[in-house]
């Protein structure tokens, strides 16, 4: 049984057979927007779901950087959920509504000087972010359309295609150890399924920020368009990805991705236990606060 409150990833039937959908109906052409026919929009996200195309558009709209909160975490996850349960629902495009930001990642504040109950339901949200979207039978793709650090770098990670504005200014990567923080596991081993194991251990040592050109050159991302172009290019690359038989790719997708997301279900609980005894520690706990102060010196 799943705990209260939390989305029962483990329970649900698997999402990878949608072989008895409808034959999938051409993509809208690139370069035209994708014209809304669904709307799932709340608070943090929004969700427009073209059913002709098959194709939905969801915009992270929390500013100043939409920073992974446990609200924001609840929307999102609960989000992909309708789309994976709707039948017309072939893919999803993640991008930004807010200039110059993709995600900043994980929400300090929910990290720092909270009880520990609430450091559990707040882990145990961002698992369940990973596990539907790493997890997800859609074609994902993510429009990089901002600076994506952190947990904001695992959600652009976790999606099938990465295409990033092209703006030296705009730096991807996990950079949890600038903060005294370890990645955990999964965060390194999605890292490593897409760069490659010795990219990855040198950039999770340093923390390392890559600015999208050299973001583009390690394979963190998989092209650099110019920014007004970005979104035509992910239409783009969807109807590419789309234009094959659903059950094959969707089969392919698990046999390369199963074995890291059960190891996460197996030892979720432990992982939780893990989280929680290392943000709980004073030293940790302190370097949150001086990174909350940097900030707020750095807004006024």
């Amino acid at each position: 049984l799943c705990p209260p409150g939390v989305l029962p990833l483990c329970c649900r039937p698997p999402a990878w057979d949608r072989a008895t959908r409808p034959p999938p109906r051409p993509l809208q052409p690139p370069g035209l927007p994708l014209t809304p026919c669904r709307s799932f929009s709340n608070n943090k996200i929004q969700v427009e779901l073209n059913e002709s195309s098959g194709v939905a558009m969801m915009k992270f709209k929390s500013p100043p950087v939409n920073s992974l909160s446990l609200e924001f975490l609840t929307e999102f996850s609960i989000s992909l959920e309708k789309l994976e349960n709707n039948r017309a629902c072939r893919g999803v495009i993640i991008t930004s509504a807010v200039p110059k930001i993709f995600s900043s990642g994980l929400d300090i504040t929910e990290m720092c000087g909270k009880s520990m109950e609430h450091y559990t339901e707040f882990w145990r949200a961002v698992q369940e972010l990973w596990l539907r979207l790493y997890g997800s039978s859609m074609v994902t793709v993510a429009a990089v359309n901002g600076s994506s650090p952190a947990g904001g770098c695992l959600v652009a990670l976790s999606c099938d295609y990465r295409i990033m504005a092209e703006n030296p200014k705009f730096s991807i990567g996990l950079n949890e150890a600038q903060l005294g923080i370890v990645a955990p596991f999964w965060f390194k081993d999605t890292f490593v399924n897409v760069v490659g194991h010795r990219i990855a251990e040198r950039s999770l040592q340093l923390g390392s920020l890559h600015p999208a050109p050299e973001a583009h050159k390690l394979g963190l991302v998989d092209e650099l368009v110019p920014e007004e172009k970005l979104m035509e290019k992910a239409a783009a690359v969807m109807a590419q990805w789309l234009a094959l038989p659903d059950h094959a790719r969707q089969l392919t997708k698990t046999m390369m991705r199963k074995a890291v997301l059960d190891r996460l279900v197996a030892h979720r609980e432990e992982d939780i236990k893990n989280f929680i005894t290392f943000v709980s520690k004073e030293s940790i706990q302190k370097s949150l606060r001086m990174y909350m102060e940097m900030l707020k010196k750095r807004k006024s």
